[in-house]
């Protein structure tokens, strides 16, 4: 990564460290949106997802002096709102289903096939629509970016669970879609 992306608002965050309030505010004002979308399209409850940023902006304020620009702050800050996501919703347990509890395991290596591309208002419709295992996956792999082992990682699964959650909510996806 570019030395000069990581840093990215060191000034703000510098200032925040030393407890500069008006500082951290600014910080907020820039993030406080983006983590909110990340927020609902875990948690879809508005009121939950703005707790879930609120206390996130206070966990990243009480330890930034953990913060070392090893990414950029609104990178840091990104994963703190997933995990706090990932652990609300465990906690009213919203759990994956496991692999093995399949009449069929998927091998490492999963055929593509081919979808019609579909219209983004029902590919969004469709995602509302998925089970929370299977939403939580796909927001993690494709709109969050995060690869199978780093999900694996976050969700407490292996990597190859995480896949196989994937291509099933991606095939699921398609069914809804093709209702809507």
């Amino acid at each position: 990564m570019e030395t000069h992306i990581r840093y990215t608002h060191k000034a703000l965050v510098e200032k925040s460290k030393s407890g500069d309030r008006n500082a951290q505010y600014q910080l907020y004002e820039l993030y406080v949106d983006a983590m909110y979308n990340i927020g609902m399209r875990f948690l879809r409850v508005k009121e939950e997802a703005e707790d879930i940023v609120q206390d996130s902006f206070v966990d990243a304020f009480k330890n930034l002096d953990g913060f070392k620009y090893e990414s950029t702050f609104g990178a840091w800050l990104k994963r703190i709102v997933i995990n706090k996501c990932i652990n609300h919703l465990k906690t009213k347990r919203l759990n994956l289903t496991t692999i093995a509890d399949h009449e069929y395991h998927l091998t490492e290596e999963v055929k593509e096939e081919a979808y019609e591309p579909a219209d983004i208002r029902k590919v969004r419709k469709g995602i509302e629509e998925l089970p929370p295992g299977y939403r939580e996956i796909l927001n993690l792999y494709l709109i969050e970016g995060y690869d199978h082992i780093e999900i694996g990682g976050i969700l407490g699964i292996s990597a190859s669970t995480s896949k196989s959650q994937y291509h099933r909510a991606k095939k699921k996806l398609v069914e809804i879609i093709q209702h809507i």
